[in-house]
């Protein structure tokens, strides 16, 4: 059966690039997760959008389903192939198509990794400003899939702010053209938006025209030590009243143990709870003022025990790798991730009693908390430990996410900040949307795709 399948899709696009081998149904049928065993039908690379158009004509008329991958940098399964689905991976249509110096738009093919959407937005002497870690592997199209976010959210905002249009083919292989760049359009429903964050269940994304910004101005960076988390806040309020802020990043000293131990250099002598790793704009002699003074504030008010301002821009990397380094330096130990969030104002009472909650029912576990204070996302990674095998380590874990929701839904806050839903967070999506909204949901899905043939299993069953 899945010969003639195959026959019949090379038959129907001859010239699709197809993957069989076992190696690459692996690769290209799980995401970071790690927790599913790949099992897809095959690997689709189209090379246009055509063929996009064409395998899902025929995936519609064979009744096959489809799992639109990007990087596959996500973390909550929704990238996973475990079903016998094919797999549509945009990687070949990674090009940039067109600049407009009026409009300051570029308009990039899907699998576009953000690294190079970066580097071609400099070329013109612009900026996309959306940025993470994963920019050399993640891909433009997961990351509108995601609405993902990143580190610089509390000066730029999500995915979605930065999307002027996007081109989209329908399960039923229709292409729409979404909202064509304007920046004014008044004309019904905004499907552009809903296709934003969708996690590939309403349709596949194949290009998208970025809004770009100016450089950003001269910035510093600024490692803080803190000793409470209380105090973590105050410090925020205090540097945003007085500085344009670029980032605002925390991390714990576990986090930052971690991070020593996998090359990074040690800031301080004196280990403290939490740290800070800031950005802020300078340029002028008042802003380098007005960091001095907000840094000489905190310390006075007892909020900051020591900090380092960088130097130079190797001192700059430098610090951020502190924070930038800690998703790989827990790789090792395949952390259970979870990816919240809550308003800014309520973080301090959820991580108290989220950390309390945490330590008095799993003791066993060492849990690494980072995150963005300046939007409210805080990253949750329990590590298994040495001698826990797999099987029991995620069935406790998956115990740990199930108070993490009830938490979230006492303090109004998500289950997923910019990851998605996918298969991991799928049990919990009742603790951030009500039943009518996730009625709704399934409404419009059944609308788009009335066949359930995009990312099945994902975001919720059918």
């Amino acid at each position: 059966m899945t010969d003639s399948l195959l026959d019949s899709l090379r038959a129907a696009v001859p010239d699709l690039r197809l993957k069989t081998d076992a190696g690459d149904l692996e690769h290209y049928g799980r995401d970071w997760t790690r927790r599913w065993t790949p099992n897809p039908l095959a690997i689709a690379l189209p090379g246009s959008v055509e063929e996009v158009q064409a395998v899902m004509r025929w995936a519609a008329q064979r009744q096959v389903r489809v799992v639109p991958s990007g990087g596959r940098t996500g973390l909550s399964g929704g990238a996973v192939a475990a079903d016998g689905e094919l797999v549509m991976s945009l990687e070949r249509m990674n090009k940039a198509l067109a600049f407009d110096r009026v409009d300051r738009t570029l308009t990039v093919q899907a699998g576009m990794p953000l690294e190079a959407v970066h580097n071609a937005a400099r070329e013109h002497g612009l900026e996309y400003p959306v940025d993470f870690a994963a920019r050399g592997s993640c891909s433009i199209g997961g990351n509108i899939a995601t609405n993902a976010g990143g580190i610089r959210v509390i000066r730029y905002g999500n995915t979605r702010e930065w999307i002027a249009g996007l081109k989209v083919v329908t399960a039923q292989g229709e292409l729409l053209d979404l909202n064509r760049a304007l920046v004014k359009n008044s004309s019904g429903y905004d499907l552009r938006q809903l296709m934003i964050g969708s996690e590939g269940t309403l349709g596949i994304v194949v290009e998208a025209t970025l809004r770009l910004a100016d450089p950003p101005p001269p910035t510093n960076v600024m490692l803080l030590a803190l000793t409470s988390f209380e105090g973590l806040m105050e410090v925020f309020a205090a540097f945003r009243e007085r500085l344009r802020l670029e980032a605002f990043e925390f991390f714990t000293d576990i986090a930052l143990r971690h991070v020593l131990a996998h090359g990074a250099v040690k800031p301080f002598d004196e280990v403290y709870p939490y740290y800070v790793v800031t950005e802020f704009a300078v340029g002028d002699q008042d802003s380098e003022a007005a960091a001095m003074a907000a840094f000489e504030a905190c310390m006075e008010a007892g909020w900051v025990a020591d900090g380092v301002i960088s130097q130079s821009d190797a001192q700059a990397q430098q610090l951020w790798r502190l924070r930038e380094g800690i998703t790989e330096s827990l790789a090792p130990y395949v952390p259970y991730k979870n990816d919240v969030s809550v308003r800014i104002s309520q973080m301090p009472a959820f991580l108290e009693q989220t950390q309390a909650l945490l330590g008095q029912a799993y003791p066993h576990f060492e849990v690494v908390w980072f995150g963005h204070i300046g939007d409210g996302n805080l990253h949750i990674n329990v590590l298994k430990p040495e001698q826990m095998a797999q099987a029991d380590f995620v069935r406790d874990c998956e115990q740990v996410t199930k108070l993490l929701a009830q938490a979230l839904k006492a303090h109004g806050g998500s289950i997923s900040a910019e990851h998605g839903i996918g298969l991991v967070k799928k049990p919990y999506l009742d603790s951030t949307r009500g039943p009518a909204e996730i009625a709704l949901m399934r409404g419009i899905r059944k609308a788009l795709d009335p066949q359930g043939l995009l990312n099945p299993g994902k975001l919720f069953d059918p």
